[in-house]
């Protein structure tokens, strides 16, 4: 399995080709470098480089990537689980089409520096800085440098899936990147954007809004939420001891469809995500009530990962329900 984290390793963090990589789970401050990876075995991991590791992709016989942001309280084992059983549930719905690709950024461990909801907010805060650079270097080798290697262009769809605080994570890269590197505005690169259980404020996606460039990059925008989505009653209670009070976007889907972009999309699941992920209604994009076994929410995720289109059978609608 392919990643990227920009976790402190306990070796150096200079670079070295095909080294082992070990993270250091008692530091869970953000670094501003970052470490392209491949994943051999649980607990094994090989830094490659990001040329390697864009050639790889490049190589892949997947149609598309998906890049995927965990949510708050995750150890690295923890989101690849997460991403072996979202990898299993594409390649039985099609084979070859979708490979998913993580990025890892630093976040709860009971033992280190940072411990709470709280921080772990600073932490995805700050990791936008070095994934910001993530994404700026997909540009460069995009425009250039694949060239040189192979004159074939990369055709691969690119598409993003944000679950939880990851959509923070998502969030603040996009500000960060366009703020320093893209003046002019940032480009339309992600054929599709799932929003899931979104842990950011549910106006985020308004034109002026702190999440509006998730929409400009983004040719679909598709936000998936639940009203009992227990993680995010602690999110918001969090929120409100820091005197901020905001209903998620995760909970109630955009605050008003009317005041979003057309590309963006709204998807009901509160009749299935506590069935799927009992009790806290939290992760319900992944399996079914039975694990391997698709749920309806990933069933309709994947048809806009094939299709481009959010409903292909209908193009003018913009919100639906979900039911078992």
């Amino acid at each position: 399995m392919l990643f990227i984290t920009n976790r402190f390793p306990t070796q150096s963090i200079r670079t070295r080709i095909d080294r082992n990589f070990t993270f250091d789970l008692n530091n869970n401050a953000s670094s501003n470098s970052v470490f392209y990876c491949e994943r051999q075995a649980e607990g094994s991991y090989q830094e490659i480089g990001s040329s390697a590791f864009l050639q790889r992709l490049k190589e892949t016989e997947a149609r598309q990537v998906l890049i995927y942001i965990h949510g708050f309280s995750n150890l690295p084992e923890d989101v690849f689980t997460a991403v072996r059983e979202f990898q299993g549930l594409c390649d039985a719905a099609r084979p070859g089409e979708v490979l998913v690709v993580p990025l890892v950024w630093p976040c709860d461990n009971d033992l280190g520096v940072v411990k709470d909801y709280w921080d772990d907010q600073e932490s995805a805060d700050l990791s936008a800085f070095s994934f910001a650079r993530v994404l700026q270097r997909f540009l460069d080798w995009r425009e250039g440098e694949q060239f040189e290697q192979d004159p074939t262009p990369c055709l691969k769809r690119i598409n993003v899936l944000a679950h939880s605080m990851g959509n923070r994570v998502l969030r603040e890269t996009l500000r960060v990147w366009r703020k320093y590197s893209l003046p002019g505005g940032v480009p339309l690169l992600f054929r599709n954007t799932f929003l899931v259980a979104a842990d950011i404020v549910n106006e985020s996606l308004e034109e002026g809004r702190s999440g509006e460039l998730i929409v400009h990059s983004s040719r679909n925008v598709t936000v998936y939420f639940a009203s009992d989505d227990l993680a995010l009653r602690a999110s918001k209670a969090s929120n409100l001891k820091n005197r901020i009070a905001s209903r998620r976007l995760g909970h109630t889907g955009p605050e008003d469809m009317a005041r979003v972009a057309r590309n963006v999309f709204a998807v009901d699941c509160d009749d299935v995500n506590t069935r799927y992920d009992y009790p806290k209604g939290h992760s319900y994009f992944r399996s079914g009530e039975v694990f391997g076994e698709p749920g309806v929410v990933f069933q309709h995720l994947f048809v806009a990962l094939e299709s481009g289109r959010v409903f292909p059978e209908d193009e003018t609608r913009r919100m639906t329900i979900l039911r078992g």
